[in-house]
Parts: C-alpha cells; structure tokens; sequence
C-alpha cells in the first residue's frame, strides 16, 4: 500500500524577475497562494499597474497535490504561454502558487517555439529566485475530556507533539489539535483509550 504523502512544496513570499528576449520584456511574479479569490487579486493588482502591456499569462495549482490548476494564454497562441509556465510549477513540484508573465511585446515576432522558450524561462527564473518551503497536510480534530484526565491528555500531547490550536480548561475541557495526516491515526487511538474522552475528526482545512 503506498504510504499517504503529507507534505507539499509551495513558495514562502512572493517574488519577481525580469527578462529580455529579442525586444520584447518579460516580467515574471510568483505569489503565494490558496484560493482563487486570491489569485484574482493578484492578477487584477498587476492589470492595473500594468495596464499598457501586451499580454498577462498565467498559470497556477492549489491543494496538497496541485490537485486544482489552470493556465491561460491571454492572447498568445494557443499553448505557448500557460502550458510552458504551468510546466514548470509541475516539474518543479510546487502547489499553492500563481505564476504570473507580464509581456510587452517588442516589435520582433519571436515563433510558437520561442514564445514557448521565453515563457517557460520566465516561469523558471521567478522559481529559481524564490523561498521554496515544505508545509505539511494536517488532520485538525478536537478532544473533550474531564479535568481528572487532564495528565493523561497532556501526556499523549507531549508525545506526539500536535499543534494545539485551541483550548478550554474547565470541568469539561476541550482542545483543538493538528497533527500531519500520517501521524493523525496513533494521536487518536491514544487519545481514545483515556477514558471519558471524545475525539471528533474537523476538517482538513480549518
């Protein structure tokens, strides 16, 4: 059985570059992101300041497995401009993000294959200048539990080390936790056998 893949590259920050081919500019940017509400922020921000160029390609991929994604040509032929930058979010293996290649257009035609070329450059040059992290693919689940357990709780805690993202202490106490999905399963089975105590599984993206 193949083991469950719980971490995913993305970038850190956003970042830029510029390169010139043949009279015709390029300026790439790669943001962050994790919705697309946000990455039509992104594109109607760099519209506006760039509102006399030529053509805005971009591409992007959401989710742990990049399993969301879209290019677009905005003009250029068909497939010479999304395809190459979303080419190299794959190759890269990097999710979370939006590529995006401002041209102004120089004058010089440059072919199918060079705007192929200078696309996929630009989206590798503005990857090559960013912060590539590694983020996990968490489970969130919350325990309620008495307060005469409490050292028992706290103990499983200290050994599987959840994030604890909330918690309550009172007769009745409750924590929310996150834990990388391939550890989730032995957090909750030790949690299970306190007594008294109730695990409920949240979902993934709180």
């Amino acid at each position: 059985m193949e083991e469950l893949k719980d971490s995913y590259l993305t970038i850190a920050e956003p970042a830029e570059c510029t390169m010139r081919e043949r009279s015709s500019k390029f300026l790439s940017y790669a943001y962050p992101v994790t919705n697309e509400e946000q990455i039509r922020t992104h594109l109607d921000t760099l519209h506006k300041q760039y509102y006399d160029a030529t053509h805005h390609c971009y591409a992007w991929r959401l989710g742990p497995h990049g399993e969301q994604f879209r290019a677009n040509d905005d003009g250029e032929p068909s497939g010479t401009a999304g395809k190459p930058i979303l080419g190299q979010l794959l190759s890269n293996d990097i999710t979370d993000c939006l590529i995006v290649v401002v041209r102004y257009f120089g004058g010089t035609k440059l072919g199918v294959s060079g705007l192929i070329q200078a696309y996929k450059e630009s989206a590798a040059d503005v990857i090559a200048v960013s912060k590539i992290i590694e983020k996990t693919v968490d489970t969130h689940l919350r325990v309620d539990f008495s307060y005469i357990v409490m050292n028992d709780i706290m103990r499983i805690i200290k050994d599987e080390t959840p994030q604890i993202i909330e918690q309550t202490f009172d007769n009745l106490c409750s924590m929310t936790l996150a834990i990388r999905q391939s550890k989730a399963q032995l957090l909750i089975g030790k949690l299970s056998k306190v007594s008294g105590a109730t695990i409920e599984i949240l979902d993934n993206e709180l």
